[in-house]
């Protein structure tokens, strides 16, 4: 009947339950799988830009040769007839000889003038070999180290020779005179380029090279022999930088069509476009436009730079062509040499490529070197053909009737193939062939909306595709974008600058130059601009003023600091993130702007973001908080004032739940304990002498001395799988050795420095050798020493933090830090030790004693004392150990000045032998003389710097430059979960579907009935005592926690998958565990009973296992009441007393219990409130008081009803509603168990039930709505565990008295499991823990004698 009433209330109507459910697991919120969970904090690596012109070049002179002769022919050359004449567009008999010759020089003057109008001409008209060399030298003295072109026209000459010669004339003009091209190199030097517009001009191409080459070998044997002619001249140029242009091949003669000019390639290279019309006119397509004659193209309208007119449309039409193809056919350091270096050789080669088209059609080939790829055949020829007969075809009518001109549909039609290549495009493929066209087009306000708006869609596809746009050369382009005020270009600007400041962030200072921070400043300062322009804007600017000083001061002037903290309270996360960001780098090392943040109150306003529900915002007002800090500048005390305001304020986020969020306060207290250095330094040796003077060995000492792998009662101690290295667990036990500076090293026989103490020993096996320090770095207060300072240093709960008097602020930063060094989360805790101990190191070299001691006494060597690191170490330089007494402390590492520099009111401190013995015989009696003698010691002053520098520098989280890869990386595209085809959707599809037909199988199975549950299915010696089990929901993997480890069991294959080390330190145990995301990719997380959690991936796979995230979810529980008799015994001891009197024992641990469907995490322990953790959020959302004097031994929540059950250590269960107030939120106590509360149980259905339990075997039944228990069994005494199976209605008992009890829900027993199966049968040991499986019927028990083994009803229902 029950399936009826939900039918009508679920809201797809027609889905069955198990329908229902399925769909729902595609609702399910997902915990820890966020970017900063998934990936590792750091920016991306910088691609190194090669688009930048290292040398832009100007070609500042020019030499022009004609050899024409008019009138006379060369002997060697048989001309057609008729013949090309034409030279320069003149014919040169048209008039008299020397006028044609000096018209025909003024005229190609002029063609170049088009392309350079700023160089300077030199004409040399049938000149004699001096003249030549005269020219040359003097226009390469003039133009220094730029360039220099010599065009050579040689039509009146014999062709150059095989030697390398070309011909000039005698003065007279009787004699042809050879020059050889080796002179002219010499003349010209470099760099130069060349154009030999003559019959076989290819010859000149390779003596070039051949001369070129013969240059660097004389020079190298010069090099080596001073007595060389050459040793002694200044050193000739190298020719490499010199560029040719030759109009045709070695063999080839110039074409004689009467049609064409004589001067072909001249034309080709000065004026294209009359040259490509009049050759298109003379193809025999051009018959398809009717009335177009060479006549009419002589008078087509317009001027080449006016890009409105059907002339300069062409011309423009036509670089943009000819760029396209160079792009898309050179390799990419060629096209910026040749296309993007100098304006003057690019035009000329972008008109060589048109060169190479005309002259190949009439059996010419052009030659360049460097040599260029064949382009003469490429597809956009076409449309240059198809943009001429458009223009063309209109000419007529332009002309007779004077009609308006159409303009040519080309650059449309590029972009819209440009949008079909981003649109249809897959992700591995060949640049698109129009980029550079886009870039033309940028010119145009007609297309310029639509072409910023694809150039933004293809910079969004990753920084290659930046990389390519910036090689084209789109950067001037934009930048003088930034000075339209057109208001719909702003959206398409900001996104394409964020684009190419996310990929190459030196553009910052060519922004700054050009007041282009200006735009971006009045785009964020625009309320009317949507979020995401703004974010753009604000992230731009955070590059401009990043480590800048000139863009800091710039945007300073903007009212940057103002607008940004208007914006604090967007409701656009990613903005007040970046908000916050931009102000940290603004005041970063730049005073003025700290104190205009001051005047605004800026600290204040950021402290609202402390508490903002995204970690990555509270991240970025930390950073901001710790530069505003962090400033080197003089303080003032209203400084000092803000400073400690700061410092309060920051130290509220040391039980943050992001350890991003806590890796950015360690930074940003670093900053402080920068600035007030010697302060720190007081507090430091405070703590050093007080931790010193505390004689109660903590916790850590308590192990057995001398054993150096506490053995666990397991024959064969399995090897531990060594963590990720990204994760870097520390052992928290690992010996953190000296710093480096004391190298005073007491080295033992082999030279190893023995660093073995009793508080070192490493309670996880093989872990402390597989996973060391972070870099190895040598600690002076080790993780022992500083976990004891933390719990020496009388405070209890760091709630006492805030609101203390200011002169103690340094010692309450001092203990945020002690606790940070103890963080869960290792990237965390190294950076904290790293501060410590960098302060720790610099109170102990000042509190040195500055007396030299007598030379005597370098000679003693007292016996190695047991320091807790088994070294000396002694006050810098290496003043030796007073022979009287032991020169350092049991735990501490950092000793005190020898006796007789002490202040006479307090006896020196020794300690007493008894502490000693136990472990002395762990250290070598022998030690090596000291390497420096005190005379050596290091320079106070000298130090300090080096080691400010040292603390800031070791310490930054790449959390900017992480955030910043958001801008890098595709905005525009689907995510992968959400996109249907990926191989991410279809793994989750297929997870979903397994999770079905677990649900429906163990659903069939249950519903039958289950009458026997004793079925061994799995058994199998565990590395630890088990101390609590979990079933993975749906596939076939259990996870056994003992103290410190977890090892996973495949249970259906009965082998074991991985077995690693949890991390938490070694006082502590698991006491709970749950899978996350169970439904999906699981996730476990594991709680400790020093209420730390930490979550893990990758486990139980190929992969190394890897902590996604870890905090301290209950800060108030320190484990210093649980004295442990050994590791071994201590479970079981555990037990028993547990079992005789367990609310005295105070070990619950950490209890927590998870809600898949909100999110939250509630914990709870040996604390006095239930704690509720939104792990969206990661922060805590509530604190819900118990009302109770004993712990909390058990957490049941069901999200539906927002009920939370909890059973206590006193007996008594409590619900609590967690929708209410705290004070009100506690609806029901029930007070009927009269000892400690094993287990108590929520059901999730909308009537569920309470079911509790306690030591005592009494098993009640509340209604949460009614005062009493509606049923009461009673079990077996003694209760050690107990788990109820939600969906059987069975539950389970474990006793003391090495036997489990299953009864169903009436409380019949229906099986009772005293031995194992197989072989001898021996008995089952204490049961340490038990948990049903969720959904099948299967049972799965730790015992105290490390076995762990899983029960399950009959064969045949299964």
């Amino acid at each position: 009947m029950k399936m009826d009433s939900d039918l009508i209330h679920s809201p797809a109507v027609g889905l069955t339950e198990e329908e229902e459910a399925d769909m729902n697991d595609w609702k399910l919120p997902l915990a820890f799988m966020k970017k900063r969970h998934l990936e590792k904090i750091e920016g991306s690596k910088a691609l190194a830009q090669s688009w930048r012109m290292k040398d832009r070049m100007k070609t500042v002179s020019v030499a022009l040769v004609l050899c024409l002769n008019v009138g006379v022919d060369p002997p060697d050359v048989v001309k057609t007839s008729p013949c090309a004449r034409l030279e320069c567009w003149i014919d040169p008999l048209s008039m008299s000889p020397q006028k044609a010759l000096e018209t025909i020089g003024a005229n190609l003057q002029k063609q170049y003038e088009t392309w350079q109008p700023r160089a300077r001409y030199k004409q040399s008209l049938d000149p004699t070999v001096d003249e030549v060399k005269k020219l040359c030298t003097s226009l390469r003295r003039n133009a220094k180290e730029e360039r220099v072109l010599f065009h050579y026209n040689g039509h009146g000459v014999p062709r150059p020779t095989v030697n390398g010669e070309i011909w000039v004339f005698n003065k007279n003009y009787t004699q042809y005179i050879p020059l050889s091209i080796y002179d002219l190199q010499t003349w010209m030097g470099s760099p130069s380029i060349f154009v030999y517009d003559c019959s076989n001009a290819g010859i000149i191409v390779k003596s070039f090279k051949q001369f070129a080459l013969q240059r660097e070998q004389e020079l190298e044997v010069a090099a080596i022999n001073p007595s060389h002619p050459l040793a002694q001249m200044p050193l000739p140029p190298s020719m490499k930088n010199c560029i040719q242009l030759a109009a045709c091949e070695a063999s080839e003669l110039l074409p004689m069509n009467p049609d064409l000019p004589a001067d072909l390639f001249t034309s080709c290279l000065t004026t294209p476009i009359k040259i490509a019309l009049r050759w298109f006119c003379m193809q025999k397509s051009a018959k398809l436009v009717p009335g177009v004659t060479l006549d009419l193209i002589e008078k087509i309208p317009g001027r080449l730079n006016d890009r409105r007119t059907p002339l300069g449309e062409l011309n423009w039409i036509f670089t943009a062509i000819t760029d396209t193809i160079a792009w898309n056919v050179l390799p990419r350091d060629l096209f910026q040499k040749l296309f993007r270096q100098d304006l003057l050789v690019a035009s000329l080669f972008r008109n060589f490529l048109l060169a190479e088209r005309i002259m190949r059609s009439y059996n010419c080939t052009p030659v360049s070197s460097p040599r260029l790829p064949p382009t003469y055949m490429h597809a956009m020829w076409q449309a240059w053909d198809l943009a001429v007969d458009i223009c063309l075809s209109q000419l007529p009518t332009i002309i007779e009737e004077g009609t308006a001109f159409r303009h040519s549909p080309f650059f449309a039609e590029q972009l819209t193939a440009f949008q079909v290549w981003l649109t249809m495009g897959v992700e591995n493929r060949n640049p698109p062939e129009q980029l550079p066209i886009v870039l033309q087009v940028l010119l145009s306000q007609v297309h310029r909306l639509r072409a910023l708006d694809l150039l933004g869609r293809f910079l969004d596809l990753g920084p290659w595709a930046v990389s390519l746009a910036l090689s084209v050369g789109i950067f001037p382009y934009v930048l003088k974008l930034l000075q339209s005020s057109a208001r719909e270009l702003r959206p398409l600007l900001v996104f394409i600058w964020a684009k190419i400041l996310a990929v190459d962030s030196s553009c910052q200072a060519d922004l700054v130059k050009d007041n282009g921070h200006k735009y971006f400043l009045s785009v964020l300062a625009d309320s009317y601009m949507p979020a995401e322009h703004r974010t753009m804007a604000v992230f731009i600017l955070a590059v401009i003023v990043n480590s800048y000083n000139t863009g800091q001061e710039a945007c300073l002037q903007g009212n940057l600091i103002a607008n940004c903290l208007e914006q604090l309270s967007d409701p656009h996360p990613l903005l007040r993130q970046w908000v916050a960001i931009c102000l940290g780098r603004i005041w970063q090392n730049f005073d003025p702007a700290r104190w205009c943040g001051v005047r605004d109150s800026a600290h204040e306003k950021l402290y609202t973001l402390l508490s903002d529900p995204i970690p990555e915002v509270r991240c970025a007002a930390v950073f901001a908080l710790g530069t505003f800090v962090g400033n080197s500048a003089e303080r003032t005390d209203h400084s000092t004032t803000i400073d400690h305001n700061v410092a309060m304020m920051l130290a509220q986020l040391i039980n943050d739940g992001s350890p991003v969020v806590r890796k950015e306060l360690v930074v940003a207290l670093s900053h402080l304990v920068v600035q007030y250095e010697s302060n720190f330094c007081t507090v430091a040796l405070q703590f050093i002498e007080e931790e010193k003077n505390y004689s109660v060995p903590s916790p850590a000492n308590t192990a057995e001395p001398g054993n150096l792998t506490p053995v666990r009662d397991s024959p064969a101690i399995p090897r531990l799988r060594s963590v990720n290295s990204y994760t870097n667990i520390r052992a928290a036990t690992t010996a953190r050795n000296l710093n480096k500076s004391l190298q005073n090293l007491n080295l033992n026989e082999e030279g190893v420095p023995a660093a073995f103490s009793p508080g070192n020993l490493s309670n996880s096996s093989s872990a402390s050798s597989t996973l060391g320090s972070p870099d190895n770095d040598e600690y002076i207060l080790s993780f022992e020493t500083i976990d004891k300072m933390r719990r020496v240093s009388s405070y209890s709960s760091l709630n006492s933090l805030i609101g203390v008097s200011f002169n103690s602020v340094y010692t309450q930063i001092w203990r945020v830090l002690l606790h940070l060094a103890a963080d869960p989360f290792p990237e965390v805790s190294d950076l904290a030790m790293k501060v410590l101990n960098s302060i720790a190191y610099k109170a102990t070299m000042n509190a040195r004693p500055q007396r030299i001691l007598d030379s005597g006494s370098l000679t003693q060597s007292a016996p190695a004392s047991p320091t807790s690191k088994g070294t000396h170490i002694h006050q810098a330089g290496g003043s030796p150990p007073m022979p009287s007494t032991s020169s350092s402390s049991l735990t501490n590492d950092v000793p005190k000045p020898p006796a007789r520099d002490q202040p006479a009111t307090r006896p020196p401190y020794t300690p007493t032998l008894g502490g000693q013995a136990p472990h002395s015989h762990q250290f070598p009696r022998t030690r090596k003389m000291f390497d420096k003698g005190p005379e050596q010691a290091a320079e106070d002053g000298d130090d300090a710097v080096g080691h400010r520098i040292y603390i800031s520098a070791a310490l930054q989280t790449g959390l900017c430059d992480w955030s910043a890869k958001y801008f890098a990386q595709p905005v525009m595209k689907i995510p992968e979960e959400h996109d249907l085809e990926s191989q991410v959707r279809m793994e989750r599809q297929w997870r979903f579907l397994r999770n079905a037909r677990v649900r429906r199988q163990s659903r069939c199975t249950t519903q039958r009935g289950i009458s026997r549950l004793d079925d061994q299915i799995f058994i199998n010696r565990n590395p630890g005592v088990p101390s609590v089990v979990k079933f993975h929901p749906f596939n076939t993997c259990i996870a056994v926690a003992d103290k410190d480890s977890i090892c996973f069991w495949d249970w259906e294959k009965g082998e074991r998958l991985d077995y690693f080390y949890n991390g938490n330190p070694r006082y502590t145990r698991i006491t709970a565990m749950e899978y996350l995301n169970g439904h999906d990719c699981s996730l476990l997380l594991t709680a400790t009973d020093d209420g730390a959690l930490r979550v893990w991936k990758n486990f139980a796979d190929q992969k190394n296992p890897e902590m996604v995230t870890a905090w301290q979810g209950l800060s108030d529980m320190l484990p210093t009441t649980r004295g442990q008799p050994s590791a071994s015994a201590h479970s079981l001891a555990r037990r028993v007393s547990i079992y005789l009197d367990r609310s005295k024992q105070g070990g619950a641990g950490m209890v927590v219990d998870w809600e898949q469907e909100t999110g939250l995490l509630m914990t709870s322990g040996d604390v006095r409130v239930i704690r509720i953790w939104d792990t969206d959020r990661e922060m805590k959302v509530q604190d819900i008081p118990t009302g109770a004097d004993s712990c909390v031994t058990s957490l049941s929540c069901d999200s539906q009803r927002s009920l939370i059950a909890a059973g206590l250590g006193d007996g008594s269960v409590r619900v609590f509603d967690r929708r209410m107030g705290p004070n009100e939120s506690r609806v029901m106590t029930y007070r009927e168990h009269g000892a400690w509360v094993v287990k108590a149980h929520l059901q999730k259905e909308t009537d569920g039930h309470v079911i509790s339990v306690s030591v005592n075997g009494d098993v009640r039944f509340f209604d949460p709505r009614t005062p009493d228990s509606i049923n009461v069994l009673q079990t077996v005494k003694g209760l050690t565990a107990l788990d109820i199976h939600p969906q059987a209605n069975l539950f389970a008992c474990g006793s003391m008295n090495q036997f489990i009890a299953v009864y169903n829900a009436n409380g019949d027993v229906i099986s009772n499991i005293k031995y194992y199966d197989g072989f001898m049968g021996q008995r089952i040991g204490a049961i340490s823990c038990l948990a049903f499986h969720p959904n099948w019927p299967h049972l799965a028990v730790g015992s105290n004698d490390y076995y762990m083994s899983i029960y399950s009803a009959e064969k045949r229902l299964r």
